[in-house]
Parts: C-alpha cells; sequence; structure tokens
C-alpha cells in the first residue's frame, strides 16, 4: 500500500531553506549566464530520441503518444536544445548560445534538477569552461577541476589493443599489466604543469598531440585547485574530445565537453543542481 503523502524514490522535494536555496542557485546562475551572452530555452518534457545520447538506453522512462508512438520523458537536455534550435528553430533565430533550468529524468523515478548551456557551433571548450568557472566563483564555491580528453583512451583502445572496459571500470593495475613503458606516466598523471617536453617525447605522438590540448585548456583556464585526468572515460555518447567535470567530496558539481551533431561541433555544460545544493547547504551550516 502507497500512502498518500508518499514520493516515488528518487523523487525531490524542496521546501523552506533549501527551496531558498535552490532559487539563489538558479538565479545566479542565470545571471551569469544572460551577462555571458546566453538566451534561455525550455525544451519539452517529451522526446522520441532521446536514447540517441544515453549510454544505457535502458535508463531513460518510455511511454507513447497519441498514435502510439513510442517516446521517453526528457532524460538529457543538451542534444535536445542543438537539435531543435538546428532543425526547429533555424529560420527564426541565429542565436547560437543557450541555457536552460529544468529537470531530467531517469528510470525508474530518479528527477534531477539541472542548469546547463549550449554554445552551438563553437570548438572552443574554454569559453563555456570560463562561464562555469564564473558561476561557481559567484556561488563563491571553489570545487576541484577536473581535465580530460576522451580521445586518449579511445585511441588507445583502436590503436594500442586495450580493453574499454579497463578504463570505463578506472582498473589501474591491468591497464599497466599490458607493459606500455609510458602507461604508468599516462595512469598517474594529475598536475597539467608535468605535460612537459619530457612527457611528451616519451608517449606515442597521436597521444602527445591530445595531451598538449588539455594542457592548453589548463593553461587558458586560470582556475586552482585543478587536475588532468587522461585516461578518464565519461559515460556519455556524445562527448568526443576535452571534457570536464567540478568535482566536491566525490559528488560532481558540473560536467561539460565538446560534442558533435549531424555535422555541427559544439560545447556545453550542465550543473549538478541538487548535489550544487548539497554542497553549498553543508558550507553554510559549517559557517
Amino acid at each position: 500500500m502507497v500512502l498518500e503523502h508518499e514520493i516515488p524514490t528518487g523523487s525531490k522535494l524542496y521546501f523552506g531553506s533549501m527551496a531558498k536555496l535552490k532559487r539563489h542557485v538558479e538565479s545566479v546562475a542565470s545571471t551569469v549566464l544572460m551577462e555571458s551572452g546566453f538566451e534561455e530555452i525550455v525544451t519539452p518534457l517529451f522526446s522520441y530520441h532521446q536514447h540517441l545520447s544515453i549510454e544505457d538506453a535502458k535508463e531513460v522512462i518510455r511511454v507513447h503518444d497519441e498514435r502510439n508512438n513510442p517516446m521517453t520523458l526528457r532524460a538529457d537536455s543538451t542534444i535536445d536544445v542543438v537539435r531543435l534550435i538546428d532543425k526547429r528553430l533555424g529560420r527564426n533565430t541565429a542565436h547560437k548560445k543557450w541555457f536552460y533550468i529544468q529537470p531530467v529524468f531517469r528510470f525508474p523515478a530518479t528527477e534531477r534538477y539541472q542548469v546547463g548551456a549550449e554554445y552551438i557551433g563553437e570548438k572552443g571548450l574554454d569559453k563555456v569552461l570560463g562561464v562555469a568557472v564564473k558561476i561557481f566563483d559567484a556561488l563563491a564555491c571553489k570545487p576541484l577541476l577536473q581535465l580530460s580528453n576522451i580521445n586518449i583512451p579511445t585511441i588507445l583502445v583502436r590503436d594500442f589493443g586495450y580493453d574499454i572496459e579497463l578504463f570505463r571500470r578506472i582498473e589501474v593495475a591491468k591497464l599497466l599489466e599490458k607493459g606500455d613503458a609510458w602507461m604508468a606516466d599516462l595512469v598517474y598523471l594529475n598536475d597539467p604543469k608535468a605535460i612537459d617536453a619530457t612527457l611528451l617525447a616519451k608517449v606515442p605522438k597521436i597521444i602527445a598531440t591530445e595531451l598538449e590540448k588539455l594542457k592548453n585548456l589548463a593553461l587558458s583556464t586560470h582556475y586552482a585547485p585543478i587536475v588532468v585526468a587522461p585516461l578518464f572515460y565519461a559515460q556519455m555518447r556524445y562527448y568526443d574530445e576535452l571534457f570536464f567535470r567540478f568535482i566536491h567530496n566525490n559528488d560532481v558539481l558540473s560536467l561539460g565537453g565538446r560534442y558533435e551533431d549531424s555535422g555541427v561541433s559544439s560545447v556545453g555544460f550542465a550543473l549538478s543542481t541538487d548535489e550544487l545544493i548539497d554542497t553549498l547547504d553543508q558550507k553554510q551550516r559549517e559557517g
């Protein structure tokens, strides 16, 4: 028996001070985004193609429209924003910088609030990473910034015979077992300043090129604390090069990267509103 006041596991309920804090996060983020030239968009709750942007299609919540066509609840906002602007609104606007404040849903009843931004047609990840930094600064929050490049594990699988599951599960011992002398340098690399001439000469040239992209992004960011994680593998289908995470106490407060859809390269990020609220609430309690 389900009592009338119960809510499904994974659903969200905010009230009082926590609802106020949620509104504060959204207000600060939207102000920074608008000052940075982004306009707001609210996408439909239902979608016909969400399974294309989720790593595990089993996580989407499936329903049907009036003609019995399969639909899903919105499980991700990024690709929706890009496709709606490109395919549906393209004749009505030439604007390329958009942000959204809305929840996403995963099976069976997980509800996550997000503030996100997409810069359509832009290839430089620094263009949105700098905006994310401004939001955290405005919230007086300094999480750890982790920079990664999904091309590195992809190349290691494609050209050097590594199993992608080793990167998904972060199995360091098995990565080192293969015997490539330079693998230990990649496994233990975390300081962007360590991406120097010595390291670049030691690793295969194709890997060195991708490491240089990481170093250049780190140098352009002017943020601390910052680390690089060259072997980290993102659990999203669409990131295709550089991406970043802001982390506090093992909670991911923000995730962003470069991606391509229908031949158009774009960059974007999302703030995990729920985790950020918890972080700020804890900070307030600690004084």
